[in-house]
This record gives structure tokens, sequence and C-alpha cells, in this order.
């Protein structure tokens, strides 16, 4: 049985994540700062309030994971927020911080406090979530194109770093995936470029060779995917999990 944690796991796709997860019947540990989306999470997960990131509060989830666990075998790097929607010259330095912090260096924690106890198993799985605009680009997204496209070279850098410890490590780019922090998202671009919010969803859905948004499940299903023995050769990649992006910026 396989023991998964999962950062910003309570809701969106990390909560679709502890559910594909735990229907493999792998013990579920999520972490989130919104205590009432814990508090709803099935009673048989592990729960905790933690800022990804927090430094010393991952520090002390990771010790908690070693007295409960005894180590663990999954580390989903989930954690990550939307961050300004704004040209670069309309940013504030305060908002690129934060996004960067919780999106990139709230992965760079997870993984520093986890690759010593996966050394000692000599195995372990690495799955980080990015973007498929840490692939392309994205305009009115600096901030979160930058920190995600960063969450690339941390993972290239883990899987040679953790590769001859057994450890694997993989990106997952998902699009733009169904959901309330992706309706925010087009909200806030509709009004910065006076555009209905409809002609932003279909901007989307037509932007991918697909014509269709991603659901939360589809990204599930490839973290389970990359975690098994099926994909025990498969490190170092990234993974778009998109419908196919033809047109990164399809409103223009």
């Amino acid at each position: 049985m396989s023991r998964v944690l999962i950062t910003a796991g309570a809701s969106g796709i990390g909560l679709a994540m502890g559910q594909a997860f735990a229907a493999t019947g792998a013990q579920v540990w999520v972490t989130d700062v919104d205590q009432a989306a814990l508090d709803a999470a099935p009673s048989d997960w592990q729960t905790r309030n933690v800022d990804a990131s927090d430094e010393a509060a991952m520090a002390e989830l990771f010790d908690a994971i070693e007295t409960t666990w005894g180590g663990f075998d999954v580390l989903c790097a989930n954690a990550g927020i939307a961050g300004p929607t704004a040209l670069i010259e309309d940013v504030a330095l305060a908002d690129w911080q934060r996004c960067v912090q919780v999106n990139l260096e709230g992965a760079f924690l997870a993984a520093k406090y986890a690759a010593p106890m996966m050394k000692r198993a000599k195995s372990g799985n690495i799955i980080v979530t990015s973007s498929t605009a840490g692939q392309h680009g994205f305009p009115n997204r600096a901030p979160y194109s930058a920190a995600k496209w960063g969450l690339i070279g941390l993972m290239k850098t883990l899987a040679m770093e953790l590769g001859p410890f057994g450890i694997r490590a993989n990106v997952i780019c998902p699009g733009a995936v169904e959901g309330p922090r992706m309706q925010g998202v087009m909200e806030r671009e509709a009004a910065a470029k006076n555009m209905s919010y409809d002609q932003i969803y279909e901007g989307y859905a037509k932007g991918t060779s697909l014509g269709s948004l991603v659901r939360a499940e589809d990204i599930a299903d490839m973290a389970v995917f990359l975690a098994s023995t099926q994909a025990r050769m498969v490190s170092g990649q990234v993974i778009a999990v998109d419908g196919h992006t033809v047109n990164p910026d399809p409103q223009v």
C-alpha cells in the first residue's frame, strides 16, 4: 500500500489526486490552507493545515509524516496560486513575490524535505504540478508563467540528483482546468481585455486541438500512472494534460 502526500490536496486538482490514489488503496495525506476544505476531506485521510511556502510548517509536516507513517512513497507537489492577471508594468513586486513563493518555493520545500526520506528508502516518486503556462508563456500572467517554468527546471534537476537512489521525478502541465480557480482567472482576463466571460471561455476551449477544457480527474489519472510501476522508466519528463494547446493566447 503506497503512502501519498499531496500539497493543496483539499480541493481542485489536489482533491482529485487524493481520490484517485485512494481508489487504488493508497494511504493519503493532504495539506491545505483552507481548513473548511480539510474538514470536509474523507475521514480516513491524514490532513494538516500548512502553507506550502512556510519552511517551519513544512519541516513540522515531514516530521509528523515520519512519526505517523515512517516515511512515504509519493509526493504530489501541487500547491499553487493563480497570481495577478495584469500587464507586466502593472504587476506589483509583492504580488510577483507571493506567486513565485507559493508556486515555486513551495515545491522546492516539499522536495527538500521529501528527498532524505525517499533516499533512505531508495525509492519514491515526485510529481510536480506545473502548467502549460510553463511551456508556452502566457500574456498577462508573467509571475505565474515564470514560476511554472521554474518548476520544470527544478524537476529536471531532481530527476538527475535522485535517480541514482531509485527516485523518479516528473512534471504534469495541466491546461485550463474546469473549476473555481480557472473561472476566477477567466473573469479577471475578461475584465482586463474588455471581453465577456463566455468569449474568454470559448477562446480557451478553441485554443486546444481537442476543443475542450481539462477536468481535474484527467490530471489525477496521470499522477496515478506516473506513480505506478507501469511508468517505472518515466523520469525527468514534462507531460502536458491539456487537450493539446495549439494557441496559448487564443483571445488576442
